[in-house]
C-alpha cells in the first residue's frame, strides 16, 4: 500500500479500506458498537488509519474537554442570497455570545462537506451548524465520534436537532396566490400552472412539490406529471426547460411556479426575449426572494425564507442544550410583487 504524501482524511481511509466515510468515522470513534460494525472491520480501518498517520479525531476528542470559543458553520454556497443572509446572521449571533465564527462553503459536494467538518473538528469548534447538508448521516457520524454538538439548518438530519423553513406552507401560499391572480380551468395544456426547478428527491423540493400538487387538487385541478419539471437548480437547465415548455405549448402557460432564485435566473433569461404583453398574461411566482425582482416589468410573487429566524432558532436550541431530535419549522413570508409602474425607474407620470 502506497503511503499518502499529504495528511490523510476520512475519505482517504474510506477509499483504502473500501468502507463508507460514515463507517470509517464511527470506527475511529466510539460509536461503532451502536452502529453494529464488526470488530474485524474496525480493526482493519484503524490499522489503515495508523499506517497513514491519521489522528485528527483522536486529537479533537481530547480537545473537546475544553472550550475553544470557536463555532463553525458549513453552507452550500456563498453567492446565494439566502445562504449569505444566513451566514451573516450566524456570525452576528456568534459574536453576541462571545464566540468566534468560522464559515466555509461545501459547493454542494458531499466529500468537501465532510472534509470541512473534519477540519473544523480538528480545531475543536464548540458547536457546528450545517446548512443544506448533502450527507447528514455521515456528518452526524463524524460529529458523534468527536463528541461535537451539531445542528442542521435548512435541510433536516436524522441524528441531530434540525431547523428548517416550512416549505409546505410557503409553497401552498404561493400556489394559492398564483391561482387567485390568474384563475385557470385546465381545459388546455396552456391553461395550467407549471412548476419548474428543484430536485424531487431532496427534502425541500419534495415538500414544495407535494404542496403544489395538493393545492391544485383542492382547486379541482389535479396536476399532470408533465406540470412538474424538476430540472435541478442550475440556471442553464431552467433556461432549456422553460424554452422547451413554451415550444410545446405554443407560448407561456397561464402560470409558472419557479422553485428557487437560481432557477429564476434561467427562466428570466428566456422571458427577456418575449413580448411584454405575453409576460403580463402569465402569473409568475418564485419560492425564494431577491429584491431586484421588484424592478421587473411584470410582477413576480416571491416567498422569502426567514434566514435570520432559522439561525436564531438554531442558536436557541444550542443555548438551551436541546438534545432531542426535534424538527423545528420556521414560517416563510409571501412577498407581494411591485409592478413596474411602482418602481423608481418608471417614467409614468
Amino acid at each position: 500500500m502506497r503511503k499518502l504524501t499529504r495528511k490523510a482524511t476520512i475519505y482517504d481511509i474510506a477509499r483504502l479500506s473500501g468502507a463508507s466515510p460514515s463507517t470509517v468515522s464511527a470506527a475511529l470513534g466510539e460509536s461503532w458498537r451502536t452502529r453494529r460494525i464488526s470488530e474485524a472491520t474496525v480493526e482493519a480501518i484503524r490499522r489503515i488509519a495508523a499506517a497513514e498517520g491519521y489522528s485528527t479525531n483522536m486529537q479533537a476528542r481530547g480537545l473537546r474537554k475544553a472550550r475553544s470559543g470557536l463555532v463553525g458553520m458549513v453552507i452550500p454556497l456563498h453567492d446565494n442570497r439566502f445562504f449569505s443572509s444566513m451566514s451573516q446572521s450566524f456570525e452576528a449571533a456568534a459574536r453576541d455570545r462571545g464566540l468566534v465564527p468560522v464559515i466555509a462553503s461545501s459547493m454542494r459536494e458531499p466529500a468537501e462537506e465532510l472534509r470541512i467538518v473534519e477540519t473544523l473538528i480538528s480545531y475543536a469548534v464548540d458547536y457546528l451548524f450545517i446548512a443544506g447538508a448533502t450527507d447528514p448521516d455521515a456528518v452526524t457520524a463524524m460529529c458523534r465520534a468527536a463528541n461535537l454538538r451539531h445542528i442542521f439548518v435548512d435541510l433536516p438530519g436524522k441524528g441531530a436537532p434540525s431547523v428548517v423553513s416550512d416549505n409546505a406552507k410557503g409553497a401552498a401560499d404561493l400556489t394559492r396566490r398564483l391561482l387567485a391572480d390568474r384563475p385557470v380551468t385546465g381545459a388546455t395544456p396552456r391553461d395550467r400552472i407549471y412548476l419548474i426547478g428543484g430536485d424531487a428527491t431532496d427534502y425541500a423540493s419534495a415538500q414544495r412539490i407535494a404542496a403544489f400538487r395538493a393545492v391544485l387538487t383542492e382547486a379541482g385541478l389535479p396536476p399532470l406529471d408533465e406540470q412538474i419539471i424538476a430540472c435541478g437548480y442550475a440556471p442553464r437547465s431552467a433556461l432549456r426547460e422553460i424554452a422547451a415548455l413554451c415550444d410545446r405549448l405554443g407560448g407561456l402557460p397561464a402560470g409558472v411556479f419557479v422553485n428557487s432564485v437560481t432557477v429564476l435566473e434561467g427562466v428570466l433569461n428566456h422571458l427577456s426575449r418575449l413580448p411584454l404583453d405575453d409576460l403580463r398574461a402569465c402569473v409568475i411566482g418564485c419560492y425564494d426572494y431577491d429584491p431586484f425582482a421588484a424592478y421587473l416589468q411584470f410582477p413576480v410573487h416571491m416567498v422569502r425564507q426567514d434566514a435570520h429566524g432559522l439561525i436564531q432558532e438554531a442558536y436557541r436550541m444550542i443555548d438551551e442544550n436541546v438534545l432531542d431530535l426535534v424538527l423545528k419549522m420556521v414560517e416563510p413570508e409571501l412577498i407581494a410583487p411591485r409592478t413596474f409602474y411602482d418602481s423608481p425607474f418608471s417614467d409614468r407620470g
